[in-house]
């Protein structure tokens, strides 16, 4: 009887399983279907077509934990290409340029970009994003957390900035490869050094570019948030000259290029020209993020080097800000002198990092950009920000660009994060933008399911 029962046992335990089988066989077999009749509808035009959201997470938790400060871009570039190789992108679509050779402190790779010609017609647009970080965010370990991606190192910013905007670009190429999407004429691109001076947008190669008539960059934090203009900035470096001497022996016979250094913050400070820059109704910023002197507490210094930016919309009072930092410094070498009455000395040099911008209310990249977003459901906000942006190079460039969010929370800190809703709605965006159905909405749909 035991046996009996063993053999009963087991039989039913089969049939459980091969129901349990078929069940899953026919779940899966709907879930076929069903993806089946979404993307016919999405070709028909009765949807718009919709990225994998939970794909484009993996992809972005994966480029964040990918070291690459700027001038060390290379990884990130090989795997943007491997994943749109894999994707079934053409080897000969996927191109490079040496853009690093043109930037001051060299690099190991240029720009990267994915060409795809169009299989409708349509003016050629651009799709962007930069491939590095600031510094802080090496040694980035992204996880998980509450709806938002962070660093589980303590010690390391993320990195959203830009690899969430790489990611939702990527995400948009991929999704057209996959699903075999309609599209007019596409360039992606991702650009090297936006944190150290634009750098990749500024010395791209114009074939690259592809000349489009479009163009949309995606960095920054809302989703719906597009800004239309940018701030100009100055970049200052200052080298400091005094006369070393012992600071106990004979302190006297110094020149300290420090006293020379305090003095001009100093000045600069009291007389409003650092920091929040306000001079009457005209507004800017300054800045002084390098100083660099000094070997030992028994040597009076000699040498000092800083590095300074100034930035403000109205090019004539970012002139202003340049000239009051020239003038603090060259005043306050004079008045530092040793025994024998010599004094420090001041050499500075500048260049304009970018010009500020500000695209017209009816460019037609911002009007297309606010489609897809209320695409979506959502409701753009057009601003104005204070940070350089790639836009600014290539709208100077002759390409008018609009750029988005993407997610991106207290960026350049060790408490940046990724907000995955604004994230996702900014993949949802993109493949709009790409596939030219920015304009669909449920009007669209009634006029397509009535014909």
């Amino acid at each position: 009887m035991m046996s009996g029962l063993g053999h009963a046992s087991s039989r039913m335990a089969c049939d459980a399983d091969d129901w349990h089988s078929v069940q899953r066989d026919e779940a899966s077999m709907t879930m076929v279907q069903s993806t089946a009749r979404l993307r016919r509808k999405q070709a028909a035009g009765e949807l718009p077509p919709e990225p994998d959201l939970k794909a484009a997470r993996e992809r972005v938790l994966k480029l964040l934990a990918i070291e690459g400060p700027s001038g060390r871009e290379a990884a990130v570039a090989e795997f943007i290409r491997g994943e749109l190789l894999r994707a079934g992108a053409p080897r000969a679509s996927i191109r490079v340029d040496r853009a690093h050779r043109k930037i001051p402190n060299g690099g190991e790779v240029g720009n990267l970009a994915c060409h795809l010609p169009g299989t409708m017609r349509g003016p050629r647009r651009l799709l962007m994003a930069h491939m590095d970080t600031v510094p802080l965010c090496v040694g980035a370990v992204p996880r998980l957390r509450r709806g938002y991606i962070e660093s589980a190192n303590p010690a390391s910013g993320l990195g959203a900035d830009d690899r969430a905007g790489c990611a939702v670009v990527l995400t948009a190429a991929l999704e057209i490869l996959r699903q075999k999407l309609p599209h007019p004429p596409l360039v992606f691109f991702w650009a090297i050094q936006e944190e150290v001076g634009l750098y990749g947008a500024r010395f791209a190669d114009r074939a690259l570019l592809g000349k489009p008539k479009l163009a949309f960059n995606w960095d920054g934090n809302n989703a719906e948030r597009l800004s239309i203009g940018a701030t100009g900035a100055y970049r200052l470096t200052i080298e400091l000259e005094g006369v070393a001497s012992h600071a106990g022996g004979a302190p006297e016979q110094g020149v300290s290029a420090i006293t020379i250094a305090g003095l001009a913050i100093a000045e600069l400070a009291a007389g409003g020209w650092l920091g929040d820059v306000r001079q009457g109704d005209r507004r800017g910023t300054s800045n002084i993020g390098v100083i660099q002197g000094g070997a030992a507490t028994n040597v009076v210094t000699d040498r000092v080097l800083l590095r300074a930016e100034c930035r403000s919309h109205d090019p004539q009072f970012r002139l202003e800000i340049r000239q009051a930092f020239e003038q603090a410094f060259t005043r306050a070498a004079s008045q530092v002198r040793n025994v024998a009455g010599t004094c420090g000395k001041a050499r500075i040099s500048s260049h304009l990092d970018y010009e500020a911008f500000r695209l017209a209310d009816d460019e037609p990249c911002v009007l297309a950009a606010e489609a897809a977003i209320r695409s979506i459901g959502a409701v753009p906000e057009r601003v104005v920000t204070n940070g350089g942006l790639d836009a600014n190079w290539l709208t100077a460039r002759g390409i008018p660009t609009v750029t988005l969010g993407c997610g991106q929370v207290n960026v350049h800190t060790v408490n940046e994060r990724l907000d995955l809703g604004a994230f996702e709605r900014a993949c949802r965006i993109a493949l709009r933008l790409a596939t030219g159905t920015e304009q669909w909405n449920s009007t669209t749909k009634s006029a397509s399911a009535s014909t």
